[in-house]
């Protein structure tokens, strides 16, 4: 694996430290009046979502893992874990549901997700980017309500609560940032 300097660590890289796995989640360069300069790097295990934060210097070497990336097709959903199959093999395979974290409620049947694997262990899955979802209950369309930034609440079919414009009613199709969890435009 390539070791790298403490300097060149950058949000998303995936670092081998104290024997676990670690998503770098925000770098700040720190020059100090007095001493050395540094990197202040938070992390977060990809395996058991433990934070830490440490300072790296830049004669310190870090070990950079790079994590292999397939498409998966999901299949389906038993005992809190998700059935993937790879697109190019047709090999299935079990991960845990809460791989995905908060955007878990926007995975449809027959969705292509990106997952990452490290040797044979998924660590991080994604989603695309926007996905389609049916509202089922907002307010009415009030006419006349035409003000800019108001929004209203809406509850999609998969259960979870976004703002939508005043324009949009009950049983559209709307496409939503699965990055935000914010209400992008019409379908």
């Amino acid at each position: 694996m390539p070791k790298i300097n403490g300097n060149e660590i950058r949000p998303g890289n995936v670092l081998e430290h104290d024997g676990g796995l670690w998503a770098a989640v925000k770098v700040d360069h720190v020059k100090p009046g007095k001493g050395g300069a540094f990197a202040q790097v938070e992390m977060k295990n990809l395996r058991d979502g433990r934070k830490l934060n440490e300072r790296f210097r830049s004669a310190d070497k870090v070990e950079r893992v790079r994590l292999e990336q397939k498409d998966m097709q999901f299949l389906y959903e038993s005992d809190g874990m998700l059935t993937i199959m790879d697109m190019e093999t047709y090999d299935q395979v079990e991960v845990p549901a809460d791989i995905l974290g908060d955007r878990r409620p926007f995975l449809q049947d027959g969705m292509t997700i990106v997952v990452e694997f490290h040797d044979s262990e998924a660590l991080n899955a994604t989603l695309p980017q926007k996905v389609i979802c049916k509202i089922v209950e907002t307010e009415p369309v009030v006419k006349g309500q035409t003000a800019a930034n108001s929004f209203k609440p809406a509850i999609l079919d998969n259960g979870v609560r976004v703002m939508v414009p005043p324009f949009v009613g009950q049983d559209e199709d709307i496409v939503v940032n699965t990055e935000t969890m914010e209400y992008s435009e019409r379908a």
